[in-house]
């Protein structure tokens, strides 16, 4: 750590001491990330190679899209490292949750139940179930969709017995790996192994669905590695590595990923067809840099965590839990500290460093909404940002860093913005 840094913003000296405390103390967990993310580079690498990756799967397709080699070979790199028989990897994605929507209806069908086994999804999935939102707009519920619900126990934790009673009789089992605007932890793969265990149980049919977004390459293994049947995840999040502009994935069982591709097309064409217009190289860049930019994401979490227990405030998870995704949650207890918190992380962008972030209506939420994030492409959570619905208990909930540096900036930045008050 050079600490000459810290002169160039001008840091509280009270400041500087927690941080360097911090990250003495974050030492055995990052050098934890740091092993996870070497295995994953291998892995990463591994596929490049078996699948014969090369300047032409560079060259964009126009048009139809037909027998474009870029297209075709990035899905079998997807898969490969996601552990799948095969993905649905586009640039037409517009977000995880279009990735997710394509996803189920895709495979529910009118008269099929679906069960959210972690409890309510996240917000902005609730109209595209039908849990919000004006009748008759199209949702899963209006095209005759059942949908149920096993909350999770106190703590976060998954109800198993309830698991295996609820899905008798499902189509799909739904599983969110994140935690959105809760402050349950993150599941890990582990965890996601005994839930797809107590759904097997109760239901051996049932389709496992995970929403993998902020997952991807924290741990060696992904949920399909254990038995998910389909995950689903954005490229502006973990998987795109900071370049990928837009697009998400759908990997899985293969029948199931034809169901996907005929959703997001159509019926009979799937994934034959869907020019690249030149896009093929930043997603496989992306995917090539993920690991490393992943670990950057969770060593700043890290140290978030570490530097705001410091000084007092609840923090989940803490520096040497494991985790499942990147996030760190900040309990900061009123709407003052919390804007703070955005300013500083505002603040600390490459990009918009200007800008005030202030709470509005986002659609698809139901609180107002405030977000820090001045990033390369816009909404990319791997990259710093920090964001929360202004309602109790005035948690933010923080992610990304694609360089270790930039993002504990931009943290103690956010630190120092709420000494103020």
């Amino acid at each position: 750590m050079n600490s000459n840094i810290y002169n160039i913003y001008n840091f509280d000296d009270k400041l500087r001491e927690y941080a360097e405390q911090a990250e003495m103390n974050c030492s055995e967990a990052f050098k934890k990330i740091d092993e996870t993310a070497e295995y994953c580079d291998a892995k990463v690498l591994k596929a490049f190679s078996d699948n014969r990756v090369s300047e032409p799967c560079f060259y964009g397709s126009t048009g139809y899209g037909y027998g474009d080699i870029g297209r075709e070979t990035i899905d079998k790199v997807f898969a490969r490292v996601l552990g799948a028989e095969d993905a649905l990897v586009r640039s037409n994605f517009v977000s995880g949750t279009h990735a997710l929507s394509v996803a189920l209806f895709g495979i529910l069908r009118t008269g099929d139940k679906m069960v959210s086994i972690t409890g309510k999804p996240y917000d902005t999935l609730e109209e595209v179930i039908g849990l919000a939102g004006e009748k008759g707009n199209g949702s899963l519920m209006d095209f005759g969709v059942e949908y149920g619900q096993v909350d999770l126990l106190d703590g976060g934790l998954p109800d198993y017995e309830k698991i295996t009673e609820a899905v008798k009789g499902a189509k799909v089992a739904y599983i969110q790996r994140s935690r959105g605007y809760s402050l349950r932890p993150a599941f890990t793969v582990s965890d996601i192994k005994k839930m797809i265990t107590a759904v097997k149980k109760g239901n051996p049919n049932a389709v496992i669905m995970v929403d993998n977004c902020y997952g991807e390459f924290v741990e060696e293994r992904e949920p399909t590695d254990v038995g998910a049947d389909i995950i689903i995840g954005s490229l502006i999040k973990n998987a795109g590595g900071g370049i990928s502009r837009t697009g998400g994935y759908i990997a899985g069982r293969a029948d199931l990923v034809e169901l996907c591709s005929y959703r997001l097309t159509c019926v009979g064409m799937g994934k034959e067809v869907g020019c690249t217009l030149g896009m093929n190289r930043e997603i496989l860049l992306g995917l090539f840099f993920a690991p490393d930019v992943v670990a950057a994401a969770i060593r700043t979490s890290a140290f978030a965590s570490e530097l705001f227990t410091l000084m007092g405030y609840k923090c989940s998870p803490r520096k040497d839990d494991q985790r499942g995704d990147i996030i760190t949650a900040v309990e900061l207890g009123d709407e003052a500290h919390l804007t703070a918190f955005c300013r500083g992380i505002q603040k600390g962008a490459p990009v918009d460093s200007f800008v005030t972030p202030e709470p509005w209506d986002m659609p698809g939420y139901t609180s107002k909404v405030i977000m820090a994030a001045g990033a390369f492409t816009m909404g990319a959570s791997i990259e710093l940002s920090a964001d929360a619905p202004i309602r109790e208990p005035f948690a933010v909930w923080m992610q990304g860093g694609i360089t270790y540096t930039s993002g504990k900036l931009g943290v103690m930045l956010a630190a120092q913005e709420m000494l103020k008050l």
